[in-house]
């Protein structure tokens, strides 16, 4: 499978970074000292935020923080997707928070709405509100997103996409996923290794889940659900007998080879391009896709309609969490 890259310069630096990270380069060495200003930042900050010298808001409801502990994807999205409409389902109201990575233009927090765009919010949040309908708030200050959402719905529980790291905001479960086949690369932190916080942070949280692991208690799997047209919203098995064998395959992802090699893995033949993490795309990046269809990732769909064409596809999951994460939320929604 040959790959293309858009957003040349990002992309490459983003995969000669994560190479030397996972690679074990002996030339890291060089970053150590960086590397350990790092970690005396990222500590000392923690440490003001749990003794109180940093202000800390906790809200009047539960707050469940999904994060992680490693720059780059490590599929955190479909599990609060999931996470929110298993809650649902047990009558619990769920409302979402987010930084809103990529958003502009707008002020915060940003309420996300039907017809909001992924400028205004960030791509992730208005995934999230499409596939679960609630309440989804977005502010680069988490706590400022919370207030808004208790101000505007009620709710039982929240959930914070991402913030592992957000320390101003109180929480009352953290859930850290990591991937199996990284792992948490050398083991260093930024910038000589992957790791926002040292490794010894995931002793700390309440459930660590690994994507693609074989342990049930622990394991996440992403179960494709069907292809859906982007712009007639027609679906589709995925598989290549409902569309074509080969295909263009897009993906702006932290990790946008799982993507490539799950639809490989369907039994798809892609001309794989992939795109820094939430890249926010025009026409000009589907000028050159032709004679075949294409598909995409549900997180890029969701600023790529009206510009990929017709034959235009993105590959719907869902994520399957262990029973034991589920549970445990829930039981703090009824607390």
């Amino acid at each position: 499978m040959s790959v293309r890259t858009g957003a040349m310069p990002a992309v490459a630096l983003r995969d000669f970074l994560v190479s030397a990270w996972y690679r074990g380069s002996r030339w890291l060495w060089l970053l150590r000292p960086l590397e350990l200003l790092f970690r005396a930042v990222t500590g000392l900050r923690r440490y003001l935020y749990q003794c109180g010298l940093l202000a800390v808001y906790s809200a009047p409801v539960p707050v469940v923080v999904v994060g992680n502990i490693s720059v780059g994807g490590t599929g955190k999205t479909p599990v609060v997707i999931a996470l929110v409409q298993n809650l649902q389902q047990r009558g619990i109201r769920v409302g979402v928070v987010s930084r809103g990575y990529g958003a502009s233009g707008v002020a915060f927090p940003c309420h996300v709405a039907a017809g909001s765009t992924a400028v205004q919010c960030g791509d992730e949040p208005l995934l999230i509100a499409r596939r679960t309908g609630c309440p989804c708030v977005v502010a680069p200050k988490r706590a400022q997103a919370v207030r808004a959402l208790l101000a505007a719905a009620p709710v039982d529980v929240i959930i914070s996409d991402d913030g592992l790291q957000h320390y101003a905001l109180a929480r009352d479960l953290e859930i850290a996923l990591i991937d199996e086949r990284r792992g948490t690369g050398n083991g260093y932190c930024l910038p000589a290794g992957p790791l926002r916080e040292p490794v010894e942070r995931l002793q700390a949280v309440d459930f660590v889940l690994c994507r693609g692991g074989a342990d049930p208690a622990t394991a996440v799997h992403y179960i494709p659900d069907c292809l859906v047209n982007l712009d007639s919203g027609e679906q589709r098995p995925p598989h290549p007998a409902a569309l074509a064998r080969n295909v263009h395959a897009i993906a702006g992802l932290g990790q946008p080879e799982q993507f490539f090699a799950s639809l490989e893995a369907l039994g798809f033949e892609p001309q794989a391009h992939a795109f820094a993490d939430h890249h926010m795309y025009s026409s000009a990046d589907f000028a050159d896709l032709q004679g075949k269809p294409i598909i995409m990732t549900e997180k890029d769909a969701v600023k790529c309609s009206g510009l990929a064409g017709a034959d235009a596809w993105y590959l719907k999951i869902s994520a399957q969490l262990p029973q034991a994460v589920t549970t445990a939320v829930a039981a703090l929604a009824h607390s």
